[in-house]
């Protein structure tokens, strides 16, 4: 690059250009871009940009959206005219991708910016190329979309991102190559994983200290000194995809999906309350699952249902959240570990339904202890889970043999136990030993 040759090379490099030709060269991002922000060659559908926190794939996205939908002059059509933006929300995908510093508009020549349609929610080029912008939070809204082109933000963070990249891929299929372009800080995810060992997926990959020209110096010192060497660092500083953890119960390929769900004999509603009864305390998991009962005990078959955590909501919200999956299912009870919210727990689930058919379960031996016979029942491959519960299975494959290596709680995988314990595990146990009534 022209950046790292002597000062008296970049000089005379300067000093033969036209004015023309210096006035467009901040906008030839093929100039200045960073390898990892450079698309690869030959055939490929998706080109995933894993990096660490300001990396610069943003900009990367932004500006591969601009090669795509620009002619040579500002009216000449480009290789694509339909184009899908799609972030985790509607607001990310508005603030960070269009209007962000290294989003759509900063990067655009005065030429060739996009006008912004709010109403629709929508770029428009001056040569016709348009842009949707989307959000990944409904899935179901993606419906009925078709496009030549897709920038997909934070792939990795989407709540429900197996069910919004399905409804993508079939919506990606105008034009005589559509292709689409993945920005994200990589995190344990079934669809991430399962997307980079696709034959038609290629891969750039960048730490935090690739883009240190655009970084304050002081960031990359204060970052590196706090979570350098740390798991969290490697994930969000190095860029790295850690797809296992040692000792871990679980894993993705243990985790089978379910195509079809069978006839349910019994289905529960699982709460993990926060520890506190407040609405700045620890996310709530609540988890429906359900068991198909046929044959012995030891035959039956269990299905992941749902993953209606929440957090931020206070003890009647998180309760009327988990009623409300109770009666969406047609489950048959709700139990609730009650550890720490003791009768309140009861208490407030009453409030909202009296006649809820409602089991409290208190813990007697520690996390780990309690989740391992459920992870041996998906080593039997007794347990399947329906597609959309990304987060519940990021949760799954960081709880390992000694304790929980992500961040906060997992909330959600305490109330999965729960839930398989009643289904599964209990009257297995019940069978063996009809004294055996905890867990």
């Amino acid at each position: 690059m022209i950046g790292s040759v002597p000062r008296a090379t970049q000089k005379a490099f300067l000093a033969g250009l036209t004015e023309a030709e210096l006035v467009a060269l901040p906008n030839l991002f093929e100039f200045w871009a960073l390898d990892h922000q450079t698309p690869p060659g030959g055939e490929w559908r998706t080109w995933t940009i894993l990096g660490g926190r300001g990396a610069g794939k943003t900009r990367a996205g932004a500006e591969w959206v601009r090669a795509m939908v620009e002619g040579p002059k500002p009216l000449d059509a480009g290789l694509v005219r339909q184009v899908a933006l799609v972030g985790e929300t509607m607001d990310q995908a508005r603030e960070l991708m269009v209007f962000g510093d290294s989003g759509i508009m900063a990067c655009a020549p005065s030429d060739r910016r996009p006008d912004w349609q709010a109403g629709r929610r929508m770029l428009v080029w001056p040569n016709g190329a348009e842009a949707q912008v989307l959000s990944a939070h409904d899935p179901d809204a993606l419906r009925g979309r078709q496009f030549e082109a897709l920038w997909a933000d934070e792939l990795a963070k989407w709540k429900r991102a197996q069910e919004a990249w399905d409804m993508l891929q079939f919506g990606l299929r105008l034009g005589d190559d559509p292709r689409a372009c993945v920005t994200t800080t990589p995190r344990r995810s079934a669809l991430l994983e399962g997307l980079l060992q696709r034959n038609s997926t290629v891969m750039t990959h960048a730490p935090t200290q690739a883009n240190r020209a655009n970084l304050a110096a002081s960031f990359i010192a204060e970052v590196v000194a706090r979570y350098g060497g740390t798991q969290l660092g490697r994930q969000e500083i190095a860029g790295e995809l850690l797809s296992e953890i040692e000792g871990a119960l679980w894993s993705f390929e243990m985790i089978q999906r379910a195509e079809q769900v069978p006839k349910l004999d019994r289905i529960v509603v699982a709460i993990d309350p926060p520890a506190t009864a407040t609405a700045q305390a620890d996310a709530c998991g609540i988890v429906v699952a359900g068991v198909a009962m046929a044959g012995p005990v030891q035959d039956w078959r269990a299905v992941v249902l749902e993953d209606a955590s929440v957090a931020g909501l206070k003890p009647l919200g998180w309760a009327e959240v988990a009623v409300a999956a109770f009666h969406r299912h047609g489950a048959d009870r709700l139990v609730a570990e009650v550890n720490q919210g003791g009768d309140m727990v009861e208490d407030v689930l009453r409030q909202v339904d009296p006649l809820l058919p409602y089991r409290g379960v208190r813990a007697s031996r520690g996390k780990v202890a309690r989740a391992e016979p459920v992870a041996a029942l998906y080593e039997q491959g007794r347990v399947s889970h329906v597609a959309g519960l990304d987060q519940l299975e990021d949760q799954m494959v960081q709880m390992t043999s000694g304790g929980y290596a992500g961040r906060g709680s997992p909330d959600r995988v305490d109330a999965l136990v729960w839930a398989l314990h009643d289904l599964m595990i209990a009257p297995a146990a019940a069978w063996r030993n009809p004294q055996i009534r905890t867990l």
